[in-house]
């Protein structure tokens, strides 16, 4: 076993050799990495998209918790189906039906959560050397998971109305005159991670007649839907098209994440991979999880819980917009109308990965756009999350990465001569300040 090279220095694992080619593909996110600093009480975090849990009250749960164990103690504790408790996944088609889903319970897959929904799919259908296609920016640990499986991602540009259908249809010709096999689009539709926007109904059915003529798979992935601020979204991509389109949906976010109960919604016969797939890596998901929060969605008003979310989360944004139009009113954000996220545009000049040390020794942290594309792509911008902190957290941590900025600008202006904040030059391909504030 070699421990050094001239390509990866010294190496202090000496299992390294061992490895299977597609560990390269595996790599600690921003994300990731940032929970540690999220975890200071003195840090600002601006940066993981961690639910409010706290306003979810306690005995909704514990209530279904000493229910279940009363009257199915043997059953919660026991091995279960690969494909998920019958009932709950009769549920589930209650939660889908409010963004105009219709579908079997038969085709419903129950997951540790949406994530594990999204390996399982990527494990079924990806060789090393395809390709996924996917908004650029896409969210983080799906470009992790495309990597570890040895999948090229090609980024189509969106803007304020979501992925741009033009540019998608260009793509995919590319593509395809190079010889290139394409898996499957991977979409975030409503109320997009990271950038916030929300594809509309017109675009939806485009992308899904070209998705059609050319044969390619479409995976809607839609944590955020039922977690809107105004008017209901346009419905999920599913609800049109069912054979070309697997959706995965989750409790995360209407519920809590430490339930790590996600699902997806496929055709017959991929239905059938899912199970297996599901039961080769993990036998079984948690009776006990499973049951708990199929007692919830029979007892409680997760309706009302809902809209209770809608509220908090609606109360945050706020804050986040106002404070960004009161300490950085140059710049351009989106305007998300639902979900967790602000996608920030930063001056040209500035690099969000190489400014993020700063920011935490200002106390306060962001996730560098850069996380979000799996071609380096994304250093002028800077993803923002309104999920978790207070309202006064928010305008804190605003008024503090603002001062990082402006520090940042000032230095270039000393050492570079690059012009001040007030002559900013928004970078090719940003979105339009005009639509977004």
């Amino acid at each position: 076993m070699n421990e050094s090279s001239p390509t990866l220095g010294n190496n202090l694992d000496p299992w390294y050799d061992s490895y299977a080619a597609r560990t390269s593909g595996l790599a600690a996110s921003e994300v990731r990495a940032l929970f540690a600093v999220a975890s200071r009480p003195e840090v600002v975090s601006l940066a993981g998209g961690m639910p409010y849990v706290s306003a979810l009250p306690r005995e909704l749960v514990t209530g279904a918790m000493d229910k279940v164990m009363a009257e199915q103690g043997p059953v919660a504790l026991q091995y279960g189906s690969g494909q998920g408790v019958p009932m709950l996944r009769e549920q589930i088609l209650e939660v889908m039906a409010l963004e105009g889903i219709r579908g079997s319970a038969d085709d419903v897959v129950v997951t540790t959560g949406s994530q594990h929904a999204l390996e399982l799919f990527s494990k079924l259908f990806i060789d090393p050397g395809d390709v996924v296609i996917a908004e650029g920016p896409s969210y983080v640990t799906a470009m992790v998971i495309f990597n570890s499986y040895q999948a090229d991602v090609d980024h189509v540009p969106m803007d304020e109305h979501g992925l741009i259908p033009g540019a998608l249809r260009e793509h995919i010709a590319r593509l395809k005159a190079a010889g290139r096999r394409i898996k499957f689009l991977y979409t975030i539709p409503t109320f997009h991670n990271p950038a916030g926007v929300t594809l509309t109904w017109e675009r939806r059915l485009e992308i899904l007649e070209i998705c059609k003529r050319e044969g390619i798979l479409v995976l809607e992935d839609n944590p955020y839907g039922l977690l809107y601020f105004g008017d209901r979204p346009p419905a999920a991509m599913r609800s049109i098209e069912e054979e070309g389109v697997v959706y995965l949906g989750t409790f995360s976010k209407t519920l809590a994440p430490g339930f790590r109960l996600g699902w997806a919604l496929a055709p017959h016969a991929i239905r059938e991979k899912l199970i297996l797939a599901n039961e080769a890596a993990v036998l079984s998901p948690s009776s006990f999880t499973q049951l708990v929060v199929s007692e919830y969605l029979s007892q409680a008003d997760w309706r009302g819980q809902i809209d209770t979310f809608r509220g908090v989360y609606c109360e945050r944004k706020e804050a986040m917009l106002s404070a960004l139009q009161e300490h950085l009113p140059e710049l351009s954000w989106t305007n998300p109308n639902g979900g967790f996220y602000v996608w920030l545009t930063l001056p040209e000049t500035l690099d969000s990965k190489a400014m993020l040390p700063r920011a935490v020794k200002e106390l306060v942290a962001y996730t560098p756009g850069t996380a979000f594309y799996a071609d380096d792509n994304g250093r002028q911008n800077i993803r923002l999350s309104f999920c978790y902190p207070t309202p006064e957290q928010i305008r804190v941590g605003i008024r503090r990465l603002a001062n990082v900025i402006g520090g940042e600008l000032d230095l270039l202006e000393t050492f570079a001569g690059t012009g001040q904040l007030n002559s900013i030059r928004m970078p090719r391909g940003a979105f339009p300040p005009s639509d977004l504030r």
